[in-house]
């Protein structure tokens, strides 16, 4: 070999090792806190672990251990029930949520629902939901993904959110919001679609503004004054270019669907989850099933309806289609439970109400762990962000609750929340 190609090679190499002893070598994450659990549920295994420390590094989970290093800060929890923190797949976060008069969204600015927004993700967070989805708004202003983005930089404190953006609805249907009289009725919004095309510009619309989801009308619905919910409302052409226009732009579609027919044309035209579902029957179960297609199935709302009745200004003509529909839930939960379907733990309700869910699932036959499951792993897999929340695992949010109690013995235990930490910050403290 020519020596001078040996002399080179050699320099070359050494160069390398030269230059590679100066690039300081990467550190591995140092623990700056700790939080020692009494219980800590694996919500993926259903296993309890004792007396266990989620060892933190600044806002994410470093690795679960059996002690904490000396030195650094230790929230004792070990009277506690430790689970990852929760998330609301069903959200409305705008407005005063005990107003359910028909025309309510009409007295109110887009600025005043948002700061009745700001009182509300503030309940859902010490409620230990630290993720939420909201399921759309009849707001043309979006307030709600100004709520997001405010929260995204640390301008308000609040659950991280994904969301939907205006009801995509046929005029008339669920999703319109004018409900007066026809020589007082409103300028047509933009969300009314009542043709393909329609649909098109509603969900370009939405993007355009930054929703990270669509909402579809599927069918009618029971807390307007004007729909059917067992009458399909977009059809499935429309839906089918809904979804088309969305996933092409990288976005997710739910479909409200409480009537059977609007249930299956809304899997077969390809959304990515059902909301409520409340009439599906055996066809429809099947056939998400084989689709995989996702179930928020909103069980305690409708429960809570008949409690609260017309005390709250509801329109008469839709609580009677309240006290109809709830007849036809414990059948379709059972489907659904039957077919094995994806299931995410959804709200729909006043934000003080939001652990009530829990009790409802499993009342209605899922296990408590599945229950869990719901709120934690599965919301996070249904929302795209199962890297980085729904379970205490390393590399995830450091988003941590503690409830008093066994919830695999007790649900309702989940009603009684005495500690949230959201990205290694505590928002509520145990006594």
């Amino acid at each position: 070999m020519d020596s001078r190609r040996v002399r080179c090679t050699a320099g070359v190499c050494f160069l390398l090792c030269f230059l590679a002893a100066l690039v300081p070598a990467q550190q591995e994450p140092v623990a700056t806190s700790a939080v020692r659990a009494g219980r800590l549920i694996d919500v993926r295994t259903g296993r309890v672990i004792t007396n266990a420390y989620i060892l933190i590094a600044k806002d994410r989970i470093l690795r679960i251990a059996d002690s904490a290093p000396a030195g650094i800060s230790t929230v004792d929890l070990s009277r506690y029930t430790v689970v990852p923190g929760l998330i609301d797949s069903h959200a409305h976060v705008l407005g005063n949520q005990k107003d359910q008069s028909s025309a309510a969204g009409l007295r109110m600015s887009s600025a005043q629902k948002a700061l009745w927004g700001v009182r509300n993700i503030q309940t859902w967070l010490d409620h230990g939901f630290t993720a939420l989805r909201d399921a759309g708004e009849d707001d043309p202003g979006y307030a709600q993904l100004a709520l997001r983005n405010s929260i995204d930089k640390g301008l308000i404190r609040g659950p991280r959110m994904v969301s939907a953006g205006n009801f995509v609805s046929v005029n008339g249907g669920h999703g319109d919001a004018d409900v007066l009289a026809p020589d007082q009725q409103l300028a047509r919004r933009p969300n009314i679609a009542d043709t393909v095309d329609d649909v098109s510009r509603a969900v370009r619309r939405d993007i355009k503004y930054g929703a990270d989801w669509i909402k579809l009308m599927a069918t009618g619905g029971v807390m307007d004054p004007l729909s059917d919910y067992r009458v399909e409302e977009l059809s499935e052409e429309q839906m089918t270019k809904a979804v088309e226009v969305a996933h092409r732009a990288g976005k997710k579609v739910m479909a409200h669907a409480e009537g059977a027919e609007g249930i299956k044309a809304a899997v077969r035209a390809g959304v990515d989850s059902i909301e409520h579902g409340t009439v599906m029957d055996e066809e429809g179960a099947r056939l998400m099933e084989q689709h995989g297609t996702w179930l928020v199935p909103t069980l305690f709302c409708f429960q809570h309806d008949l409690q609260t009745g017309l005390s709250q200004g509801r329109d008469p003509v839709s609580f009677a289609k309240g006290i109809a529909i709830v007849k036809e839930q414990a059948p379709a939960f059972r489907r659904a439970l039957a077919h094995h379907l994806k299931i995410a733990y959804g709200i729909d309700d006043d934000a003080d109400f939001v652990s009530k869910e829990f009790g409802a699932l499993v009342n209605g036959g899922m296990t408590p762990i599945d229950a869990l499951r719901a709120a934690t792993v599965n919301g996070a897999e249904l929302l795209g962000r199962s890297d980085e929340i729904g379970t205490l695992e390393p590399g995830k949010f450091a988003d941590i609750v503690a409830v008093q109690g066994d919830p695999l013995a007790d649900i309702t235990v989940m009603e009684k929340v005495v500690f949230v930490m959201k990205g290694g910050e505590v928002y509520k403290s145990a006594k």
